[in-house]
Parts: structure tokens; C-alpha cells; sequence
């Protein structure tokens, strides 16, 4: 790996936040991290140009880099992947036009992380609805993942605040009234060797405690409040005991979450995207990263969405702390794999 990592940053809806949080962040961080931003070149140019003057973008076309692979760039230079727009871009006013574009970014850094460009990418927040009326079925980054690297089973996991909390989902996005069913002996326990499997070579835990929770209030409550804990989830923790992985519960989700327990924790495992997330996000919001669990490539993304209504009212409202972390994050993820067998 370059003594630099090299993250590739996917800039997500252009009519929110995703342009501004990925320059800024980029420029921020270019002594420490070869960041190469993936989206319309000449619109990150004018915006750019409207942050900071002194921010310099090469831009490249992608088949330029499929023949000849990204070109040394000194540390004031950014290099910019060209993904042109189809339309011009209002801020905080979706086009579906450009939802296209904007999945061909992706596109484009899955390539590259898959072929060697990139050590990781990063994504911006983009727009679910905008890419769904372009046409285009689309649940959300994690799941599209999943499906272009051809990989079976993915996990979600956020993580931030000070000390750091690391919340990873059995299920993600789904109708509440779904999860049950979702929660099988199977899929729980490719779950936990996922989460167990990438905190020991991309996070360098030899050996991660989990703390996992249950579906129902209280657990369950012996039975009297659903059996989900007592028919699955004490039977997949039972087996992933008897494998040496080091994971605890059924907890309730309503007290696992408090110093006596989180001390001894690497991670806790809620069982839905509801469970979790309010908590994780309440510790760490705006600060906080993405990461999907069980890739074989590294992405992390920012812990909020598109902010359109910050947009709409102009360059400098929108905090880019959580893109900071999430390639900072990415970075050290990058630097532990290339140790790690």
C-alpha cells in the first residue's frame, strides 16, 4: 500500500452536501491521504473554486485510468475520476436525471477498489429516490455493494464517540414488521462471523468480545414477550461460543447500552436498524462512520444523508466532520488489512 493511502470518494447526490463535505475533507487531509474524488469534474471545479481558490483538481477520464492507472499527483493536486452530469445542478432541488451518474460513480470505485486503484472508498450521502425515479431499483449503498462484489452477506456497522461505541446490524433496511422473520439461525450466524471475522483483520482486535442483543423487549422476558431469543438467538450464540468466538447475550437493548457493559465490548450487535443506530448516532452524530462488514474491499461512508435544505442555503453550513472520520477511518482499516493475514 502508498505511504499515502489512496481513497477513492464517491461526491453521492450533487444537489446536497456530498460535493462540499468531499472537497473540503480532501483538501483537508491531502498530507496524509491520496484522496481521488469520483464525480462531474467541471461542477467540483466551480465548486472548489467557490470554497477555497488554493484547491486544485486534475481531472481524469475513467478510461484513462482503466489504460494507464491513476498518475502522480503532487499533494496540492486532487485528482477528479469525470462522471458527467446529465443535468445542471440547482442545489437542494433533486433531478432524477442525474441519478444515473450518480450510480456510476459507485460503479466506477467499486472498479477501482476491486482492480487495485483504491485501498478504500469512501461514499458520500447520495439520494435513494433520486436513482429509483431515474429508473434504476435501489435499496442503498450497503446492499448495492453487496450485489456488484458478489458478496452473499454483508454487515452494517457505525461507529464513533468518545469512548468509541461500535453498534453493527443483523438486519438493515427493512420494514419493521419484516425483521422477525429476517432473523435466522443461518443469517445470525454468518452475522457473527462477519463482524468477528472483519474486527480481527481490518480493525487488528485478536479477538473482538461482541455483545449482542435481543429482538423483544426485555429479551423476551423468559418467553412471555416473543420466543426470537429463545428458538435463534441464544442457539447461534451458543454455537458461535463453541467456535471461540467471544460473544455474550441476549441483553436487552433497552439497558445494554451503559458504561458496566460497553467497557468490555469491541462491539454490540442489535438486531434491527432502529435498535442501534438512535443511540450510536446520539453518541457520535456528525462524527460519525459507516462501514459495511464482510466486502472484499474496504468503504466507509459519513453517518448522515444529503442534507438538502443546508444546500439549498449555500457552501459553508454543512459540517464535514463525519467524511474527516470516515476517511481517516477507511485509512487506518487499509493500513491494518495490508498487516493482517
Amino acid at each position: 500500500m502508498n505511504v499515502r493511502p489512496t481513497i477513492a470518494i464517491t461526491c453521492g447526490e450533487p444537489a446536497g452536501i456530498g460535493p462540499e463535505i468531499a472537497l473540503r475533507a480532501a483538501w483537508e487531509l491531502r498530507a496524509k491521504t491520496r484522496s481521488v474524488l469520483i464525480g462531474d469534474s467541471a461542477f467540483l471545479s466551480m465548486t472548489a473554486g467557490d470554497i477555497d481558490p488554493a484547491i486544485r483538481l486534475v481531472a481524469l477520464s475513467p478510461q484513462a485510468v482503466r489504460n494507464s492507472g491513476l498518475p502522480h499527483l503532487s499533494v496540492e493536486q486532487i485528482a477528479v475520476i469525470d462522471v458527467p452530469l446529465a443535468a445542471p445542478v440547482a442545489p437542494g432541488r433533486l433531478d432524477a436525471r442525474n441519478g444515473r451518474a450518480v450510480l456510476q460513480t459507485l460503479d466506477l470505485a467499486i472498479e477501482g477498489a476491486l482492480a487495485g486503484w483504491f485501498d478504500a472508498i469512501v461514499t458520500a450521502p447520495l439520494q435513494k429516490s433520486t436513482i429509483n425515479d431515474a429508473g434504476v431499483p435501489f435499496t442503498g449503498h450497503t446492499e448495492y455493494l453487496a450485489e456488484k462484489t458478489g458478496t452473499p452477506q454483508v454487515v452494517m456497522m457505525l461507529a464513533g464517540g468518545t469512548p468509541l461505541l461500535r453498534v453493527a446490524l443483523a438486519t438493515t433496511h427493512l420494514a419493521l414488521k419484516d425483521v422477525p422473520a429476517a432473523i435466522t439461525f443461518d443469517s445470525l450466524s454468518r452475522t457473527i462471523d462477519i463482524v468477528h471475522t472483519d474486527l480481527r483483520r481490518k480493525f487488528g482486535l485478536p479477538n473482538p468480545r461482541i455483545l449482542v442483543t435481543g429482538l423483544n423487549p426485555h429479551a423476551g422476558e423468559g418467553g412471555y414477550l416473543g420466543r426470537e431469543e429463545i428458538d435463534v438467538i441464544t442457539p447461534v450464540l451458543q454455537a458461535a461460543q463453541a467456535k471461540g468466538i467471544d460473544v455474550a447475550g441476549p441483553y436487552p437493548a433497552d439497558t445494554l447500552f451503559q458504561p458496566k457493559y460497553l467497557e468490555r465490548a469491541d462491539c454490540v450487535l442489535a438486531m434491527y436498524h432502529d435498535q442501534g443506530l438512535p443511540v450510536l448516532k446520539y453518541a457520535s452524530f456528525g462524527h460519525g462512520v459507516n462501514i459495511t462488514l464482510g466486502l472484499p474491499i474496504i468503504r466507509t461512508s459519513v453517518d448522515h444523508g444529503t442534507a438538502l435544505d443546508l444546500a439549498a442555503a449555500g457552501l459553508g453550513r454543512a459540517d464535514h466532520g463525519s467524511m474527516i472520520e470516515a476517511i481517516n477511518v477507511a485509512a487506518q482499516m487499509a493500513a491494518t488489512s495490508s498487516r493482517t493475514p
